[in-house]
Formats: structure tokens, sequence, C-alpha cells
């Protein structure tokens, strides 16, 4: 092959590599190209260069001078073509993405009934002046049965419907120990916050209890409580009613009946249990009543000057009549197609 000829099939593949790179609108259309004109094995300037050895020896070394020119030309086009696509990438990110605008959200799950039905109650009871305050679920024996004047040989303190951490503990012998447990009423909050704050006091404790019961449809070894106290000069049992038939209308609806039955707890006297009529039948609210005498001297409180009163509901009887749901334990099994209803 003479040399004009070789240089015209270089000449004419450089015009054709640029304008193709020129051309590409895309990366893929540039990578395409690329490989065209630029490929190891099957590329247009490979081909040419293999022509290079039927050139003339004389006029090989201009040639060679010449085909090395033009890879460079090529290979300068294609990168420029590169910078040109990377800039366009970037002009339109710049015109429809803003770093400063709020994110879109993506739900990759639901709140818990168990959480969505504690925040419901402690809005109720915000709007009705209660605070929520917390406390230990590892709790001493005092602040779990003594301060609530529960005595010493009641049924409630012992060791099988309790969670004990320590063999302190002694029942039915006069001694109320000092064992920790996990507590099994969230009164015991009520009693820290008596020890730290004067009256008056509008509070609620919501948080988890534990007692060793055998899960079945209505009982759980851990299970949720919302306890109430208001403490103040003149609290009678009209304020607890009032109370309580308020929360039931605002959690329930304002057709449900709430009735009270006498009842007794160590730590209240007087004391009633509360019903709400649901669905035909009445279901068993919680337990209440007026704050015993001997538990507001355990905190330090003057029963002489002031009155109180206490209630307590199960966060987890509440959800369950609330969304019609018949199986506590299903609760906690974190199966995701029962709590994708929720």
């Amino acid at each position: 092959m003479s040399l004009p000829d070789f240089v015209s099939q270089l000449d004419a593949l450089v015009s054709e590599a640029e304008q193709s790179f020129a051309d590409a609108q895309s990366a893929e259309q540039l990578e395409a190209a690329r490989i065209e004109f630029l490929g190891a094995k099957a590329g247009r300037l490979k081909a040419v260069q293999k022509l290079l050895g039927s050139v003339a020896a004389g006029d090989k070394p201009a040639a060679g001078k010449r085909l090395n020119e033009v890879k460079s030309a090529i290979e300068s086009a294609f990168q420029a073509a590169s910078e040109r696509l990377e800039n366009v990438v970037e002009e339109v990110c710049d015109e429809t993405f803003d770093a400063t605008l709020p994110g879109t959200s993506w739900t990759t799950g639901r709140i818990h009934p168990i959480t969505q039905t504690i925040l419901l109650l402690k809005d109720i009871m915000g709007r009705l002046g209660f605070t929520p305050v917390e406390g230990p679920e590892i709790e001493d024996s005092w602040h779990n049965f003594d301060a609530l004047n529960v005595p010493t040989i009641h049924p409630a303190r012992d060791p099988l419907d309790n969670f004990y951490l320590a063999s302190a503990q002694l029942w039915g012998n006069g001694s109320s120990g000092g064992a920790d447990m996990l507590r099994s009423q969230t009164s015991t909050v009520q009693i820290r916050t008596m020890q730290q704050r004067q009256p008056p006091l509008r509070i609620i404790s919501l948080g988890r209890v534990y007692r060793p019961d055998t899960a079945d449809e209505t009982h759980y070894p851990m299970f949720h409580q919302m306890e109430g106290l208001m403490v103040d000069r003149g609290v009678t049992m009209s304020d607890l009613k009032t109370v309580l038939r308020l929360f039931a209308t605002a959690y329930l609806g304002n057709s449900v009946p709430v009735r009270f039955r006498p009842s007794f707890f160590p730590f209240t006297e007087p004391s009633v249990e509360v019903d709400y009529y649901w669905n035909g039948r009445w279901v068993e609210f919680g337990g209440a009543g007026m704050v015993d005498p001997n538990v507001f001297q355990a905190v330090g409180y003057d029963p002489e000057q002031v009155t109180g009163f206490a209630f307590g509901l199960g966060v987890e009887r509440l959800c369950m009549i609330r969304h019609g749901i018949r199986d506590i334990r299903d609760l906690y099994t974190n199966d995701v197609r029962f709590l994708a209803q929720f």
C-alpha cells in the first residue's frame, strides 16, 4: 500500500471518529463509539494499523508517525466527549435536585399497636392535666409493696407471683426483705414521684410490669400498665369518677356506660373496680380508689392536709378492646402480617 493511500484512510478514520464521538448523547452511545474505533480486538483503528505492514519499507516511518498522531487525536476526541457528557449530567442534576428541600419519607414499618395505644393514652390524659413520669423496672420490695401498704403476709408478695432477682425476700415470716425484683405494678413510680415532689400532683406512669403468669389469651408474663395519681387538698371520690368517665368517653366514645363496683386494694380506701359496657357485655376497666393514708405517711405527706386518688388500667386490654384483638399473645409474636394491620 502506498503512503498516500494509508494516510488517506487514517484521515478518514479520525474524521469519522471525531464526528461519532461528538454525536453521542449518552454514556451508552459514547461507549459504543469507543468500541467501534478504539476497540482492542475489532476496533477500526486496530484494523488500519494492521495495514502498516503493507506500506513500503522506506515509507513506514512516516506512516507510523501519522498513525500515532491519528490514535492520539481519536483518544483526545473520546476524552472530550466524555467530559462533555459528565458536564451535561451535572447540569441536569443542578436543575432538578435541590439539596435544601426536605426529603420524601419512605415508610418501612408501622408503629406497634401497644405503642400507638400508649401515645393515645398520654394524649388523652395530657388534655386532662396529667403529666407522664417514669421509673425503674427493677425495683426493691419497699417501693413495690411496703410503701403501698401491702402487708408482709399478703399473697401479692408470694415468690410464685413475682419475679424476684435475689433470695433475700422472705414471705409470710414478718419480714419484708429488700430483694430486687421486676416491678409487678407501675404504682412504684407514684411512690418515687411523691418522695421527690410535694402536692399538688397530677401524674400518670406508663410502662412494663412483670408477673409470672402463664401466657394465654388474656394473660402474659410481661404487660403494660397506666397508673394515674392526683393529690391535692380536697380531692374526692367524685373527682376520681369524673376523670375516669372523661377518659372512657375520650378513648371509647360518648355512648360507653361506665360503672364502679366496691372492691379492696391495700393502697386505696375506699377502692372500686371500674367496668365499661362494650359490645353487649361489661368489661373490667381497671382498679381505682382514694389513696390510703398509710401510703401518704410512707412518702412523708400529711394525710390530714391532702387527699388523692389513684387508678390503674391495663394498656394491652385497652389496645385489644379498641382494635378487636382477641389474643394478647398476638401483640408479642412479631408476626408482620398481624402488625401490618395497624
